[in-house]
């Protein structure tokens, strides 16, 4: 037992004094770029190319312009380049073709929505709840739709981050700065019966205290919920003074219009209104509902008195959404939501506490399908989850049990990083949030860029992007980190800013082609001696199919889609969509926790269950098989076939141009001539159609 205690006190001691000394934790300097320089377009490459020569190596060649351009479409907007595009940008030998073309992306809206999907990987963003029952949220969408539109119009990302975490403390807070903290109801929600709800919203606490850590800090701080940190200098009191934050608040719901839904709802507002109290009325819902009421508030204060209600008690608070919180709101007090929400449950749940002859006698199932038809002709307002302040006092809990409550704890940072100074005596959620984007925080800057650098490099400087700390790794170029930081926060916190610099930069550019030199001495390509070849994310190999088919829908935002799926037994609910529906971009596909989109399963798309800051990137035999059978990729091989005409060849320069952004080779030519002569006439063009879908060169970003 002494050995044992002896070793975890090393191991503490040493983890302490490592902690001392840890790159992420120390002040953020601009440092100055290297100088002589050969061939540098930008400070980047001051760095890099520094760097590659202390290693022995040298950067590649730029890469040709129609991979460029391929390249630079993809990584701004997650689409390939159409070849009218393509062409404009070969033909143009301006010294400011680059430039051009890297603004023209910028400007797309897709932008927000490639890079938005990269946020919501860090978000845990999905449409369902988790847990078995996995519920549908049919306004998990609107949080969705606010990251698009501030990636879009460039919102500083330390409003972004501040509206996030902290909107709806904002002095006069929008009804965009309160949609932003959708962010912390992205949680999972257990709606499972005989749960004890005060465990479960501990749990989401949590959830929303590691979250914040690993998005934003790039710390394991959730391994402080039980102990103090083994590794990193995050002590359990730390851990419980940042989880204070989030304890002091709670879920709340509001209506979130998008352009155009306000006018026809408030018009037709008054008739629904109407309609809706007379049939409650004429059958007496009112009053009957007040004495169940009465019922389940009498059934929670003494439990075990009557079981059957009980049970309806029980499943009120996990099944109706806020529903003990509905329940005990003063009737004249509640919101014209929550009185729907407790009405309509009552109606379909009456008939726990009652008996068989009374529920005929009630007719309370025909009614409340007639209030589902009246449902239908009211038009509908978006709503949005959001989050909201709430007293609330916080304790340290002992072993992270929810149920042994240690000492009080206030809110507060960890204390290895500089001290949080609020405007007043308690710091609230609001100081916290400016706080993470505070020019002494060392952290948040260098998380930020190294996972834009990642995304277009395969890695980010520091590969372990979600972890910042002893246990993470150290940047291959440290000062090009630190500079890209300083960069970023000195340039207003804006995105658009790091993008446009590191795109513009002859290291992005440079040929991913493999060279035995790197191989030998850098096989992980950290020091970044040539591009890197991505295969593509799970939502761009399906949008880049409909793209290059015709099919794709290219509108931006709105509620979640169903487009067909294999049948699954998490799938009942899955109701497919139609028309243009079907075609919307990847990122718009509903996301079900326990039962996700089965392509994007196979090619390592999130799941929600929690912050996701790298993706892997996974190669098997069913991945060539969704690729080849996936009704996507059929649909997408038949249009694609009956969007090009002419010969032989033309059709086939045709499907390479919008496959592949290029002309093929005299070998592919011969090669796909008699493939396409040993098929079936009618189902020729669509069999090569499939082909091009399913090439290494179609998935990959070179």
């Amino acid at each position: 037992m002494i050995l044992v205690q002896t070793l975890i006190l090393f191991v503490a001691l040493a983890g302490s004094a490592a902690a001392a000394d840890l790159w992420s934790l120390k002040p953020i300097r601009r440092p100055d770029p290297p100088r002589g320089v050969a061939n540098a377009a930008n400070d980047i490459d001051r760095f890099i190319r520094a760097g590659l020569a202390k290693q022995g190596l040298t950067a590649a060649p730029e890469a040709p312009k129609a991979v460029l351009l391929r390249r630079l479409s993809l990584d701004l907007i997650g689409l390939p380049p159409t070849p009218a595009e393509l062409a404009a940008f070969l033909a143009d030998t301006s010294p400011d073709a680059w430039t051009r073309q890297v603004e023209r992306l910028l400007r797309s809206p897709h932008y927000g929505e490639k890079w938005g999907r990269h946020w919501l990987d860090q978000a845990r963003y999905a449409d369902s709840d988790g847990f078995r029952a996995d519920r549908f949220r049919p306004h998990a969408w609107r949080y969705r739709q606010w990251v698009i539109d501030a990636l879009n119009r460039d919102l500083p990302f330390d409003q972004f981050t501040v509206e996030q975490l902290a909107g709806d403390l904002l002095p006069n807070a929008s009804a965009d700065q309160r949609i932003a903290t959708g962010f912390h109801r992205n949680t999972l929600t257990n709606r499972e019966g005989g749960i004890d709800p005060e465990q479960f919203r501990v749990e989401q606490v949590i959830d929303r205290t590691n979250t914040v850590g690993t998005v934003w800090l790039g710390l394991t701080v959730g391994c402080a919920q039980c102990h103090d940190h083994k590794y990193d200098p995050i002590s359990q009191r730390d851990y419980y003074r940042l989880f204070a934050f989030f304890n002091e608040a709670d879920e709340d719901h509001m209506d979130a219009p998008m352009p155009g839904e306000l006018g026809p709802h408030m018009q037709a507002r008054p008739a629904y209104d109407r309609k809706r109290r007379e049939l409650l009325t004429a059958n007496r819902v009112p009053e009957l509902q007040a004495e169940w009421e009465k019922g389940m508030i009498e059934a929670a204060a003494n439990p075990g008195k009557r079981l059957d209600w009980d049970h309806a008690f029980d499943d009120l608070r996990t099944d109706c959404e806020d529903g003990e919180k509905i329940l005990r709101t003063p009737a004249d007090s509640r919101t014209r939501r929550q009185a729907k929400i407790l009405t309509d449950y009552f109606l379909n749940n009456y008939s726990r506490v009652i008996s068989k002859e009374r529920k005929e006698e009630l007719k309370f199932d025909a009614l409340a399908k007639q209030l589902r038809a009246l449902d239908e002709t009211l038009p509908p307002v978006s709503e949005a989850p959001v989050l909201r302040s709430f007293e609330r006092k916080t304790h340290l809990l002992m072993r992270g049990d929810f149920k042994q409550p240690g000492e009080a704890v206030q809110p507060g940072t960890p204390s290895a990083l500089p001290s949080l100074d609020p405007a007043g005596a308690r710091p609230t959620r609001l100081d916290l949030a400016r706080w993470i984007v505070s020019r002494e925080n060392p952290l948040t800057a260098r998380v930020a860029v190294n996972r834009i650098w990642q995304e277009y490099f395969g890695r980010g400087l520091s590969r372990t992007s979600e972890n910042f700390g002893n246990q993470g790794e150290p940047p291959a170029h440290p000062e090009l980190l630190d500079w890209l930081a300083a960069e970023f926060m000195e340039n207003g916190w804006s995105l658009k800013h790091i993008h446009r610099t590191i795109v513009s930069s002859a290291t992005y550019r440079q040929s991913s082609d493999t060279r035995p030199d790197v191989a030998e001495r850098d096989p992980e390509n950290k020091f970044v001696a040539r591009q890197t070849r991505l295969r593509l994310s799970a939502e761009a190999i399906r949008d880049s199919a409909l793209a290059v088919s015709g099919l794709l829908s290219p509108e931006v935002g709105g509620p979640s889609v169903r487009p067909p799926q294999p049948n699954t037994v998490g799938d009942k609910g899955w109701k497919e969509s139609t028309g243009r529906e079907r075609y919307r971009r990847g990122m718009y596909i509903q996301l079900n926790r326990t039962a996700p989109y089965p392509l994007f399963v196979n090619f390592d798309a999130p799941n929600g269950y929690g912050a996701v800051c790298r993706r892997n990137r996974s190669n098997t035999p069913l991945q060539a098989l969704n690729l080849l059978n996936d009704p996507v990729f059929v649909e997408a091989a038949r249009a694609l076939a009956a969007r090009t005409s002419g010969d032989f060849q033309q059709r086939l320069d045709q499907s390479f141009a919008l496959c592949l952004g290029r002309k093929p080779g005299n070998d592919e030519r011969e090669w796909l001539f008699a493939y396409w002569q040993s098929q079936p006439q009618p189902m020729a063009w669509i069999g090569l159609a499939s082909v091009l879908l399913n090439l290494d060169e179609f998935i990959t970003r070179e």
